[in-house]
């Protein structure tokens, strides 16, 4: 009888074992694809603007986050009142959990500024981020990307810089720089707006240490499937929800045909710039969103399809079918 020998399994068992080894490691590498999971549910809705109300007003970007006491808030642009100039103000709410409907509304919470440098009515989209104690809003005020900082997560004081100005940097008198958000990317923060100093719509991306003093600006993703018009790359929203993977939520169309187009990237530069092949992953059927981690579960907000509230959802992340 011939004699067993284990030597003898040893070189294809490893080799078998390094192969499957590679294989979950290609796995592994695939891009994700954002999943919707279950019903929205309703967080805010057409706000009572006093003397500013217009019954053709709508909710428009928003961003929310929880401020030191862990009471919620939720900032949003409410577009075509009758403040004047472009129509928009900021407009607050707050909640105790993202999963908790119909949060209270607090009232006009900012108003643009026109002797420091903002457009009467230009106020949008606001982010807030915290970096220790201190919170920083940023937003648009129809030209450029401005800030505002806090200590509460509920009030902010504008940051007042020479001029004086409160803009921190834009994309030209024509460009509308708008939308940004902001994250923590490899010791730096990243600034992603949107603009289109060319009518062509184009994420950009800043970055800072301090989130006072910033980089220029770099071009991350513009043309592609998403279109090229000036409002193909609005919104633009980034995420990791694994490391050193990247995704780019970027909107085209708000309303009852909503559309936001997904890209993923393992250089957080580059989401396609002209030619979006193998960064393009699909689309979602809403606009504006913003996606919360909490509790290790995602979270997806976004814009109703009338443009009259914002809605919540859970959100996983999942092979692409």
């Amino acid at each position: 009888m011939k004699r067993f020998d284990a030597r003898t399994l040893a070189l294809p068992t490893l080799f078998a074992v390094a192969l499957f080894a590679c294989v979950q490691v290609v796995r592994a590498e695939k891009p994700l694809f954002p999943k919707i999971t279950g019903d929205a549910w309703q967080i805010a809705g057409n706000p009572d603007l006093g003397g500013f109300t217009d019954a053709k007003q709508e909710v428009a970007s928003f961003t929310l986050w929880p401020a030191t006491n862990g009471a919620w808030q939720l900032w949003a642009t409410v577009r075509k009142t009758r403040i004047g100039g472009q129509g928009n103000l900021l407009h607050c709410w707050e909640g105790a959990t993202p999963t908790a409907r119909d949060w209270k509304p607090l009232g006009v919470s900012l108003l643009a500024e026109p002797r420091f440098g903002e457009l009467p009515g230009g106020l949008q989209s606001p982010f807030v981020v915290r970096d220790g104690a201190r919170f920083t809003m940023f937003y648009g005020d129809g030209r450029h990307i401005a800030s505002a900082t806090g200590e509460d997560g509920k009030t902010f004081a504008r940051r007042i810089l020479p001029g004086p100005s409160t803009g921190l940097f834009d994309e030209g008198p024509k460009g509308n720089a708008r939308d940004p958000m902001v994250l923590r990317i490899g010791g730096k923060w990243h600034c992603y707006y949107t603009a289109h100093p060319t009518r062509r719509g184009t994420v950009f991306c800043r970055t800072s240490e301090n989130l006072i003093t910033w980089s220029e600006s770099r071009v991350v993703a513009t043309g592609g499937q998403s279109g090229a018009g000036p409002q193909s790359a609005e919104h633009p929203f980034v995420v990791e929800p694994q490391p050193g993977h990247f995704y780019l939520f970027r909107t085209q169309r708000l309303g009852a045909d909503a559309q936001t187009s997904v890209y993923h990237s393992r250089d957080p530069f580059d989401f396609g710039i002209n030619d979006d092949t193998g960064h393009f992953l699909g689309t979602l059927p809403l606009a504006a969103p913003e996606l919360i981690l909490l509790n290790k579960q995602w979270f997806i907000a976004s814009l109703l399809p009338t443009l009259k509230g914002i809605r919540v959802a859970r959100l996983e992340w999942a092979a692409k079918e």
